[in-house]
């Protein structure tokens, strides 16, 4: 049995996956991404992803979370910070922040992970997800889809050239309009 890899990530509805491109964070929204978290005890990155996280999420030096953090954001931090860490990158050395790296065929790398006992692999960003779909190693996919049309920018799972078709397990609209979208695989 292999444990669940969970790709999860906030879209635009033209698909534009850049952090910002979306609605800002509430306290909703955050308790929601901070549940997800919980339902995993890996979370699996690309170099540019790990970066992104570990530059606003990770526990400073000092201990004290930054001033411009709400409780919400506290408290997905707070879950974040001790997880346990996978970064798939051909150029970075070394990372640290409970993260180990993988080089090489990250496909490979990445059905070994899912066959670890565990229960469950969070799985963040733009370009990973992508070549991790094209060989069906996701087992479930979470868009929070926000009332925006951004026009430019990363585009959700570009690149695919296959069909991969889902079947809807859940949905749910928070208050600022945008919508939790739970995907599965059709066998």
């Amino acid at each position: 049995m292999t444990q669940p890899l969970r790709y999860a990530i906030n879209t635009t509805l033209d698909g534009c996956c850049h952090h910002e491109a979306g609605l800002p964070p509430d306290a909703e929204s955050m308790a929601f991404w901070t549940d997800e978290l919980r339902r995993s005890d890996t979370l699996l990155y690309g170099r540019i992803t790990y970066e992104l996280m570990e530059g606003a999420w990770r526990r400073p030096e000092s201990g004290d979370w930054p001033d411009w953090m709400d409780d919400s954001e506290v408290a997905f931090s707070e879950v974040m910070d001790p997880m346990r860490k996978v970064v798939a990158s051909g150029t970075l050395d070394a990372v640290d922040w409970n993260a180990e790296l993988i080089r090489g065929d990250v496909v490979d790398a990445v059905r070994r992970l899912k066959e670890q006992p565990g229960r469950g692999i969070a799985l963040g960003g733009v370009k990973l997800p992508a070549t991790l779909a094209a060989h069906g190693l996701i087992d479930e996919f979470t868009f929070v889809v926000h009332p925006v049309v951004a026009g430019h920018g990363p585009r959700l799972l570009d690149g695919i050239r296959d069909q991969i078709h889902l079947e809807l397990v859940e949905q749910r609209a928070f208050r600022s309009g945008a919508v939790v979208q739970r995907y599965r695989p059709l066998a």
